[in-house]
């Protein structure tokens, strides 16, 4: 039996004749790099925050069929648990919406240079981070 990783390496030049190479950019030929992590994890805080999105609809919910189910909705998020959910929800909501204005000017044909590239990665992992802390921070204070 042939190694799969062998049958990723099989390949077609312009002459239609085999050649050993890769047929697409794969895990196993490239090691993850920070534009590589961030791109996946964008599209996992994209996912991540529809789930958040049913959640919070859920509470809406609550709040608007009785005080009984509210309350106990409102526990719910109060608890530990909860509390953790709604941190990483924040942390999430201002990574995707960092990285998302990343994605706009790379859109708008700036950022390509790998230098570029990977300071506005940094630049989005500590936005986000200072973002979120300061939400929470205003929050608890406030509450």
């Amino acid at each position: 039996m042939q190694d799969v990783r062998e049958t990723l390496m099989q390949g077609r030049n312009s002459d239609g004749r085999s050649v050993r190479r890769p047929l697409s950019p794969h895990l196993q030929v490239y090691k993850p790099q920070i534009s590589s992590v961030l791109s996946i994890f964008h599209r996992f805080s994209g996912v991540a925050l529809t789930g958040g999105a049913v959640l919070l609809a859920l509470w809406l919910a609550a709040a608007a069929d009785s005080p009984h189910t509210f309350l106990i909705a409102q526990r719910l998020v109060d608890s530990f648990p909860g509390l953790s959910i709604l941190f990483g929800f924040t942390v999430l909501l201002f990574y995707h919406f960092c990285n998302g204005i990343r994605h706009l000017l790379w859109d708008a044909g700036y950022g390509f240079d790998l230098s570029t590239m990977h300071r506005t990665g940094y630049i989005v992992i500590g936005a986000t981070l200072c973002l979120a802390a300061l939400v929470w921070a205003v929050g608890f204070a406030i509450g």
